[in-house]
């Protein structure tokens, strides 16, 4: 049975490499011990075969092989482009 791959949702911050861009991921949880809502978030680096996502852009990253030393993300889809 094949595993599930992790899935992220994000914004494109970057996109002047080639066939790579970064992708800025928040998430909110609630504190342990004070309960308040606490927003971080993480940049990740993803593959862009065709070089069609730009700055501004919400994209689904998926889970893969490992492209390059920070490289392990592909982008599946894009969800909405930037205005």
């Amino acid at each position: 049975m094949e595993q599930q791959r992790k899935r992220l949702i994000g914004v494109v911050t970057s996109d002047k490499m080639d066939k790579t861009v970064v992708v800025l991921v928040e998430r909110q949880y609630r504190h342990p011990l004070y309960k308040k809502v606490v927003r971080s978030s993480k940049k990740y680096l993803a593959h862009d075969e065709e070089n069609a996502c730009r700055v501004g852009d919400r994209v689904v990253i998926l889970e893969s092989r490992p492209y390059s030393r920070r490289k392990r993300w592909v982008v599946s889809e894009i969800l909405e482009r930037a205005a």
